[in-house]
């Protein structure tokens, strides 16, 4: 004889996980973020040309804050890029915390 499966009663003060959003409300954002993303490509370019501009003059040492602006700037497109494509739920900053 199989034995039944039990399956726990979540306590009563646990968070319920959120609804999904509708596809209406997904198109949206897709656009809003797809906008944001061209935007943060075009910082992108401007800041690999001042960093290669100051690498010239350095003797090829990185600004060290805009190396880690650009570091941030790639999470953020990652992240926008994974809710883009459906591999994540999560919306990017300004909607979340910036990781």
């Amino acid at each position: 004889m199989v034995d039944p499966v039990f399956i726990p009663e979540p306590p009563q003060d646990a968070p319920e996980t959120p609804e999904p959003e509708g596809m209406g409300w997904r198109l949206l954002w897709m656009v809003i973020i797809g906008a944001m993303l061209s935007i943060a490509q075009t910082v992108l370019l401007a800041a690999a040309v001042v960093q290669f501009i100051l690498m010239l003059t350095r003797q090829g040492k990185p600004n060290v804050e805009l190396a880690w602006f650009g570091k941030r700037l790639g999470d953020w497109l990652a992240k926008a890029a994974r809710y883009q494509t459906g591999a994540d739920d999560e919306k990017p900053w300004p909607w979340s915390k910036l990781d």
